[in-house]
């Protein structure tokens, strides 16, 4: 699955901004720099039917009721920093959603790891035959 287009998807994103508790020293205290973005996965025109359903069974944690996934970023000084470090979150979090995971190969020991791990038994066993009384 390919994530969506990207200008498509921001015209249905939302930001919020408040007051951060972050970095900015006496400016925290007036400036609107912590951004919250929210996205409205099920009402979405985006995303297939496919997408929705991945998106609400792996962050079903990260949506509310109504299926708004929300994202807040609050780390910069600036209300345009935390706006694109919003953005990439999103864009790093579709992005993991919607790649597939490889299969995994299943694998069987080598022969020298087998014949190693069988030495060591034997020595093992010879160590414990000296320790035992005769």
């Amino acid at each position: 699955m390919s994530i969506p287009h990207s200008k498509n998807l921001i015209s249905e994103l939302t930001f919020t901004s408040s007051r951060s508790s972050g970095p900015g020293g006496q400016n925290v205290n007036k400036v609107n720099s912590k951004v919250t973005l929210k996205f409205d996965v099920m009402h979405s025109l985006v995303l297939t039917s496919e997408q929705k359903e991945l998106i609400t069974k792996k962050r079903s944690s990260q949506l509310s009721k109504e299926g708004v996934l929300s994202i807040t970023a609050q780390d910069k000084r600036t209300q345009l920093q935390n706006k694109e470090e919003v953005l990439s979150k999103l864009d790093r979090l579709l992005t993991k959603i919607f790649t597939p995971k490889k299969p995994r190969k299943a694998t069987k020991p080598s022969k020298a790891a087998k014949h190693l791990r069988i030495k060591e038994k034997k020595q093992r066993s010879e160590k414990k035959q000296w320790r035992q009384k005769v």
